[in-house]
């Protein structure tokens, strides 16, 4: 049975930082590439980051110069740290997992709220 548990969420003031992590079991966790997604109310789901198989990052441009996501194979972990944080970051923030053309596994969310 796969599982992606996100944990790390969390009220934060403008300007904080968190660090996210997702927790991955039941899969080949070193052969998937991963991503961070994110909801707001009444939005979208949005793509924020992922890393390959190899570790090469991407970023939505809201993301590039404050958020960092990495990968740990060792610990079938993949973390975002996000820093400069803003009340537009508010969101539930949702851990990807995805191996090529196969259906892609999902946690259940972290809310993040910033606010002061």
């Amino acid at each position: 049975q796969v599982q992606l548990v996100e944990s790390g969420g969390g009220l934060v003031q403008p300007g904080g930082s968190l660090r996210l992590s997702c927790a991955a079991s039941g899969i080949t966790f070193r052969l998937y590439a991963m991503a961070w997604y994110r909801q707001a109310p009444g939005k979208q789901r949005e793509l924020v980051a992922s890393i390959t198989a190899g570790g090469d990052t991407n970023y939505a441009d809201s993301a590039k110069g404050r958020f960092t996501m990495s990968r740990d194979n060792a610990k079938n972990t993949v973390f975002l740290q996000m820093n400069s944080l803003k009340p537009e970051d508010t969101a539930v923030y949702y851990c990807n997992a995805q191996l090529g053309v196969t259906r892609p596994y999902w946690g259940q969310g972290t809310q993040v709220t910033v606010s002061s």
